[in-house]
């Protein structure tokens, strides 16, 4: 018996979910911005976010990553989950949203998406559930309809994941393949 729970009508609003849009910085990683002597940008991801999206992809949930930056090592982390929808250096993220869902023959009803900040908002509010990180922005929180209990980078998608697995119905069958 699965050790999850979630309010019936955040169920309800994201059964017919079949894409989710992440942000990066704020959502899969801390958002910090750590640079090296050299300039280089190093990334933090959590593993619990990574076997999340993996879990989705199984689940027929399609992830999509729409990103302001760009960086060897996002790409390389979403390479090693299998994203294959990412849009990165998008500062206007709702076109690359739109045109990714007409590309996958899906409209925003069937759309959920987590963000942490204002460019994040023209997203989220289009999705059917949109969620945002404990510390996100107070106006992307006051938006979404679930916030996590998690901090970004350190669990949110995850959770995230795991409310659009619950209600799609495919959590229980999942985790028992863990047993």
């Amino acid at each position: 018996m699965p050790a999850l729970n979630f309010a019936p009508e955040l169920l309800l609003q994201a059964q017919d979910v079949r894409v989710a849009f992440f942000d990066v910085d704020g959502v899969l990683t801390d958002g910090g911005l750590y640079m090296s002597d050299e300039g280089e940008s190093l990334k933090r991801f959590n593993i619990l976010d990574g076997l999340g999206i993996k879990l989705l992809q199984r689940a027929g949930i399609t992830p999509v990553v729409i990103t302001g930056r760009d960086s060897a090592p996002l790409r390389a982390r979403l390479a090693a989950l299998g994203v294959a929808n990412v849009h990165y250096g998008t500062e206007d993220k709702a076109p690359a949203a739109a045109k990714t869902l007409a590309a996958l023959g899906l409209d925003w009803s069937q759309a959920a998406g987590i963000g942490d900040d204002w460019p994040d908002l023209p997203v989220l509010r289009r999705c059917a559930l949109a969620a945002a990180p404990a510390n996100a922005h107070a106006e992307v929180k006051a938006l979404a309809h679930y916030v996590t209990a998690a901090a970004g980078g350190h669990g949110a998608a995850r959770e995230f994941c795991d409310l659009l697995l619950v209600a799609s119905g495919r959590y229980a069958g999942l985790l028992e393949s863990y047993a």
